[in-house]
């Protein structure tokens, strides 16, 4: 095949993690993207040039590498470069194969880490600093900040002590800290509403110190926060570039708060073993009025003073952490209607917002499903978009599941039908990399966007087609480009029952119907 800087890489152990790939990739020099496809056991590197590429394919030829005992097959790719998407997983193996290049002649320069305690300090390749950067484009949204009250205060609450709490259930993106009607306040603002249902449920009414500083939480009305200062009683985890303002005591004051709500997101974490009973903090009894120094788990052991990392490969580790991987990315989807979904239909639907490897109905409880996404992050895009939407009448109820993956039941047992593997489906939308599926990710909607149709293929047909399953109440075609066309259902319920009965229509001898979710209005 024809020669490439980027390599393909094939027969790799189920379980291969990130690292090995790139320290393999390594071994023959400089790396400077990496695509994984773990559920099919493959992986692309795009190395520095050409040559580094042909060496790395000539010598695999003679001696092939090896991970594990497995020996993997190496070749050229027919892309010339690899487009990669900036997906939470893909960006944290992008930071991991930045950090394991660190020790080389690679620019550094010193940032806040958002992994860090503020004010801790940790080297890292220049790039790394934009990989962060890209991650402050999320938006927030409804239920990602809590406020916290603390009750019975006997001890000044800092911001570092907010982080080590809270960071034990997601990522933490901004706290902002003050003092309303004589209480101590805090808004956190997380990741996800998934991340902070879950602080919520586990720490309110938890002591932060032992018989005293009692959490008091609750969903804020904010979506974001804005931080302008961070200093110590407003933090954003995700800038080292704000001044810090005014110098300020503790508690802070109620009428700073205004100044400071509204705002953008990015990502940050931090993976503690805090005791769920009690958050861990053990009082000296010697010197009551001297707070804690650190919980009695030592949890605070690792962040603080000569606890920071030192070597690269706990620097990687943590890194690689702020974009939360190694989660499942397995869902548990209830509340299904038993007479009229099929593994086909959740398929479909879920495969909107990213690649379905498996799906299997529970035999006994087939209003019960588990539903295997290509990876974590998929995984939260799907509980995002689809927590609660109705399908055939019944509103979906999605969580992750405690299960890594889905399991294939044997052949011939009688619920075989009631699992299915799409690994190799081509109907996957995002296998393709740099494809553009990534930056069309939207809502379910009342308005789907139809793609694939051929030119012989008539408004009144495709019409006739989607008032089988509802009422169409608009239509166009792209004046630029007839191959595209927007249609409105007339609720979204129908929109949906349309995608997934008629996403893959064959409209013609190489012409399948593609149907997703849009944006636009007609």
């Amino acid at each position: 095949s024809q020669v490439s800087k980027v390599v393909h890489l094939r027969s790799l152990p189920s379980d291969v993690t990130d690292n090995e790939v790139i320290q393999l990739g390594l071994s023959y020099g400089h790396v400077t993207n990496v695509l994984m496809l773990k559920g099919k056991n493959q992986a692309f590197l795009e190395m520095e040039d050409e040559e580094i590429a042909n060496q790395m394919v000539s010598s695999s030829g003679l001696n092939p590498p090896t991970i594990r005992q497995r020996i993997i097959y190496v070749q050229f790719s027919n892309h010339k470069e690899l487009k990669t998407d900036s997906s939470p997983n893909q960006l944290s193996v992008m930071i991991l194969c930045c950090c394991l290049q660190s020790q080389t002649d690679f620019p550094t320069f010193t940032i806040v880490a958002c992994l860090a305690l503020p004010g801790q300090m940790i080297s890292c390749p220049a790039f790394v600093f934009s990989i962060l950067q890209a991650m402050q484009k999320r938006e927030g949204g409804p239920n990602h900040v809590l406020r916290a009250v603390i009750e019975n205060m006997l001890y000044p609450i800092t911001l570092d002590v907010l982080h080590t709490i809270f960071s034990k259930f997601g990522v933490i993106l901004k706290i902002i800290t003050f003092t309303k009607s004589s209480q101590f306040q805090a808004l956190i603002q997380m990741a996800d509403a998934l991340q902070s249902q879950t602080a919520k449920l586990s720490l309110d009414g938890q002591n932060i110190y032992n018989g005293c500083c009692t959490l008091r939480i609750e969903y804020s009305k904010l979506s974001a926060l804005n931080v302008k200062f961070n200093n110590d009683k407003s933090r954003d985890y995700t800038r080292n570039d704000l001044p810090t303002g005014e110098p300020t005591s503790i508690l802070g004051t109620g009428n700073a708060l205004h100044s400071m709500l509204g705002g953008n997101l990015t990502q940050t974490n931090q993976t503690l073993n805090l005791k769920s009973q009690a958050i861990g903090y053990t009082c000296d009894p010697n010197h009551p009025h001297i707070p804690p120094s650190q919980p009695s788990t030592g949890a605070l052991h690792h962040l603080t003073g000569t606890g920071m990392p030192g070597s690269s490969t706990q620097m990687v580790t943590q890194l690689a952490a702020i974009v939360g991987g190694g989660q499942t990315s397995v869902l548990h989807v209830s509340n299904l209607n038993e007479e009229m979904v099929t593994p086909e239909v959740l398929f479909l639907l879920f495969g909107v917002y990213g690649d379905v490897n498996r799906v299997k109905i529970m035999y006994q409880k087939k209003s019960n499903a588990l539903v295997q996404m290509n990876d974590n992050n998929q995984a939260q895009n799907v509980i995002r978009f689809l927590d609660g939407v109705k399908l055939y009448d019944r509103p979906l109820q999605i969580t992750l599941s405690r299960h890594n993956q889905v399991q294939m039941p044997r052949e011939g047992q009688e619920m075989a039908k009631l699992t299915q593997d799409y690994t190799n489906s081509p109907l996957h939308r995002f296998k393709k990399p740099g494809s553009k599926n990534f930056q069309n990710i939207f809502a379910p909607s009342e308005v789907l966007h139809l793609s694939n149709i051929p030119p012989e293929t008539t408004e009144e047909f495709l019409r006739e087609k989607f008032e089988e399953f509802g009422g169409v109440v608009g239509f166009k075609f792209f004046v630029k480009d007839r191959r595209m066309a927007l249609i409105q259902m007339s609720s979204l319920e129908e929109a949906i029952i349309c995608l997934v009965t008629l996403h893959n229509l064959k409209l013609g001898e190489s012409n399948h119907l593609r149907v997703s979710f849009s944006k636009g209005h007609i």
